[in-house]
């Protein structure tokens, strides 16, 4: 008998999604952390949400998993981005106490049922010729398991850059994971180096906030799960503020170019495209006279600022030049110099979309050893791996969510289908239904999955589903009643500016026109009276009725993208002897060994003939004829 059904190695956002998805389906689970004090650190920007991510936080709660009401319970504030915007991009972004969300986290992995965390550091996966089956810790105490998720974030091999100041370390200074690269390459992995930084802190009261433009929070009722009931007053949060890099910066930065662990050649991997270093900008966008920079507090408990866009690997007294080149930065004083970190990732076409490592049965990944960047890409990817470990373990088919699902069906496609050779961000730009994926509607798209698979507990479920019935209710209402000349709804539509009506109107096409809400229509329609709706219903009816067309045309897209996901693949194709493919595709297709058609066809370098080539001999296999 085994020690333990799964172990999880690495207790950063990855790692907790991964164990508390075990252990919540049931499974005996242990988490192996270098530093349980460090569980859930957030070394980088001390915030979750933001473009795409704040929806994927959404998806992790609508399936079950913990980040969201993490998130919600210690935030120093809370905006909602691109109300200028359609629904499709709108999203959360929170700024987070870096000292509470930890210890928040923490203490909910410490007191989950079945679930065991440990100290201490894992060198080696123990497995024989056809699978794994536990880990061997650095002392040489051997633990067995039924499954492995690896979850080592930045941590395996890594090395801290500041100019030629290259070190053996962690984020925020902590112990590298060393001897598990090698393990993973000796069992016949692809491993290759990634790298990502982080900027300077800066002790507040030395900052001149008059140089800088004030960026509150929004208000209202904003969080990212649908079980939180307790919001923060606009009034009580912390606001950041928004700041210029000036020309001397740039002159400081182009002067001491070469001694940049980046262009200095010290760095071999490669960094995230979408959140470069901040020299990295200035050679980029040369032209450009100015990159905005957001000042953002870490805690409340603390007077270290964050200066989000001046991630750098320059040595500490150019860093310090460079610093007090910004506006209201003369007098800064530093709390942590910036810095680069390089480590090991696994490549992409080495794992499926199950998570697991297509050569090694129940072993899994999830995070940034996955070849992705960020705190939201990372937890849901832990939260997916851990589920289809135990979805194996339980005998049941995985969960691979569809592209027209979830943004976290998207970045796990685009991984495994067209590969990274950066850390992969995920932009809301990636979706093909962004109409579909939004912030409003994470729970009517997911939840039902989350109960099925066992995360989501029956009395939440109910309550979803009452939620849900309410929404159809409302909208077939909406759906049914006239509205006429009444002196009472002309006078709302005036005082918003909205023509007034000179005849009947469907009360489903008067709540399209923009401005006019719910909630007012609502005073005007005893059908509608009675029917209970919180605010993220109505957000979701307001929706629903404004884009009608657009989200209709969506859905009749995505199901025909559907039909060529349905349409499994046989994994055991030669596809480098496939008579009709071109060589690319037969590279490409034998590297990455879609499991359907669709994957196949959203492959780099297949084309649609390749993908005819593909349905016709799936067809002759499922007629006999091969």
């Amino acid at each position: 008998m085994k020690d333990y059904e799964v172990i999880v190695v690495g207790g950063g956002h990855a790692g907790l999604e991964s164990a508390f998805a075990c252990a919540h389906m049931g499974h005996k689970t242990l988490l192996v952390s270098l530093n349980i004090k460090k569980m859930g650190n957030m070394p980088c920007n001390p915030s979750i949400g933001g473009s795409a991510k704040g929806i994927v936080v959404r998806e992790i709660d609508a399936l079950g998993g913990m980040m969201g009401i993490a998130a919600d319970h210690h935030y120093l504030q809370m905006k909602m981005l691109n109300t200028g915007k359609g629904p499709g991009v709108q999203c959360l972004r929170a700024q987070q106490d870096k000292l509470e969300y930890p210890e928040y986290i923490q203490s909910l992995a410490l007191n989950t049922e079945n679930l065991t965390i440990k100290e201490g550091e894992v060198v080696a996966v123990l497995h024989d010729d056809k699978k794994v089956f536990g880990v061997k810790m650095r002392d040489g105490e051997e633990i067995t398991s039924d499954a492995v998720i690896l979850t080592t974030g930045t941590y395996m091999e890594s090395k801290i850059f500041r100019g030629n100041d290259i070190r053996d370390e962690g984020p925020d200074g902590e112990k590298p994971s060393k001897g598990l690269s090698p393990c993973l390459k000796s069992m016949g992995i692809d491993i290759f180096r990634l790298k990502t930084g982080t900027p300077p802190r800066i002790k507040s009261d030395s900052i001149d906030w008059s140089k800088g433009s004030i960026q509150p929070g929004t208000k209202g009722k904003l969080a990212f799960s649908y079980e939180t009931k307790e919001f923060i007053p606009v009034e009580e949060q912390i606001p950041c503020y928004l700041i210029y890099t000036t020309p001397k910066t740039h002159e400081i930065i182009r002067a001491h170019l070469k001694e940049s662990a980046m262009f200095g050649g010290q760095i071999t991997g490669v960094g995230p495209r979408y959140c470069p270093s901040i020299e990295s900008k200035i050679v980029t966008f040369a032209d450009k006279e100015r990159h905005q920079l957001f000042l953002e507090p870490e805690s409340r408990y603390t007077d270290s600022i964050y200066i989000q866009g001046f991630s750098t690997s320059m040595p500490v007294d150019v860093q310090e030049e460079m610093v007090r080149s910004l506006p209201g930065f003369e007098n800064a004083v530093f709390l942590k110099y910036a810095y680069a970190i390089e480590y090991d990732a696994i490549q992409t076409h080495e794992y499926k979309a199950t998570l697991e490592l297509k050569k090694w049965p129940g072993l899994y990944i999830g995070g940034q050893i996955c070849g992705t960047s960020g705190y939201e890409e990372a937890a849901a990817l832990g939260l997916m791996a851990g589920i289809n470990a135990s979805l194996k373990l339980e005998g049941k088919e995985p969960l691979i969510l569809r592209r027209d699902q979830s943004y976290i069906g998207v970045m796990i496609d685009d991984l495994v289908t067209k590969g990274t050779e950066e850390p992969y961000r995920l932009m809301s730009s990636r979706a093909e239904f962004r109409l579909i994926l939004r912030h409003d509607n994470a729970d009517l798209r997911l939840t039902e999955i989350g109960h099925n698979i066992g995360l989501i507990k029956e009395e939440r479920y109910q309550r979803f589903l009452a939620k849900k019935a309410n929404i159809n209710k409302a909208l077939e209402v909406l759906g049914n009643v006239y509205l006429g000349m009444r002196k009472d709804v002309n006078e709302y539509l005036t005082s918003i500016e909205s023509s007034p009506l000179t005849g009947g109107i469907l009360a489903l096409n008067l709540l399209k026109r923009p401005n006019v809400s719910y909630r007012e229509i609502a005073k005007f329609i005893d059908e509608l009276k009675d029917i209970e709706l919180d605010d993220s219903a109505v957000e979701e009816i307001e929706v629903i009725a404004k884009y009608e067309g657009y989200i209709t045309k969506q859905i009749k897209e995505a199901a025909n993208m559907a039909k060529l996901d349905e349409m499994k693949i046989p994994q055991d194709f030669d596809y480098l002897n496939m008579n009709g493919l071109a060589l690319e595709a037969r590279q490409k297709m034998d590297k990455v060994k879609p499991l359907t058609i669709g994957q196949a066809s959203r492959i780099s370098g297949v084309n649609p003939s390749d993908v005819a080539v593909l349905i016709m001999n799936v067809r002759k296999r499922l007629d006999g004829k091969e």
